[in-house]
């Protein structure tokens, strides 16, 4: 996984300089952007979960709710690279953190 990780912030940083050449976005920029993913996210699972439980509206499927994960981790990992954050081994360390203070067994 860590390997995913750094595939997918080489190419973030390649497609950055392509994208934003003269360094325009913001902090800002960056989290409305994720924000606005997140939110497309929770508007598919409301969809999905409306059909799971037989109410009439609008549906989605769970290849576009991939999708939108997909932008949402590659908008979290754009900031963090923002701050020279390793996304993976925040992850590990979050993970390991919880799991410490909640008694669990499972780290990684």
């Amino acid at each position: 996984m860590m390997s995913e990780f750094k595939t997918l912030r080489a190419a973030n940083i390649l497609r950055d300089k392509e994208w934003n050449p003269k360094k325009l976005l913001s902090l800002s920029f960056r989290g409305n952007e994720l924000g606005g993913e997140i939110g497309e996210a929770q508007n598919i699972l409301k969809k999905l979960e409306r059909e799971r439980l037989g109410l009439v509206g609008a549906r989605n499927t769970p290849e576009a709710l991939a999708e939108e994960l997909a932008d949402g981790h590659i908008c979290l990992d754009l900031i963090a690279m923002e701050f020279g954050i390793d996304s993976w081994q925040a992850i590990i360390d979050k993970f390991n953190k919880t799991s410490r203070e909640r008694g669990l067994s499972i780290t990684l």
